[in-house]
């Protein structure tokens, strides 16, 4: 889901799904998803999706506005190749221009979000939760965390 997040425009295959799974495995978002997602979605959604880790469908990404568009799988190329003409047929100045200008708003804090993001996910890599959820994944039973 965030590399999606970090795409100027998101079409998806009608058989596409995403989640936020980090949370299965006792971390958070990297890619600064903490940051992107809310922006893309809203906070309330965002943090159902990092808390639960649940798995949602192409429909219902582009229901919440985390995707533009939802395609057929076998036309997702050819549509999206239709775009990325379209695009660049266009003014390639102003796009960049306008691209920039979105972008600068938000520099600070992305580049502070992800700052924190490698600090916050360090520490989590070193915890026992996260050593459990490890564990759990590779003996395919469910984890048990004590917030350690």
């Amino acid at each position: 889901m965030n590399v999606c997040l970090n795409c100027d425009i998101i079409i998806a295959s009608e058989k596409a799904s995403f989640g936020e799974f980090f949370v299965r495995m006792a971390l958070i978002p990297d890619m600064n998803g903490s940051l992107l997602l809310p922006m893309f979605i809203g906070l309330n959604k965002a943090k159902e999706l990092i808390f639960t880790g649940e798995r949602i469908d192409a429909k219902e990404a582009e229901r919440i506005g985390l995707v533009n568009k939802v395609v057929p799988a076998d036309e997702l190329m050819p549509i999206a190749m239709e775009l990325a003409k379209k695009l660049a047929e266009g003014p390639p100045l102003a796009i960049g221009m306008a691209k920039r200008l979105i972008h600068e708003g938000f520099r600070e804090l992305f580049h502070e979000m992800l700052r924190k993001e490698v600090l916050y996910q360090a520490q989590l890599y070193t915890s026992e939760d996260h050593m459990e959820a490890a564990t759990a994944f590779l003996e395919k039973r469910k984890p048990v965390f004590k917030g350690r």
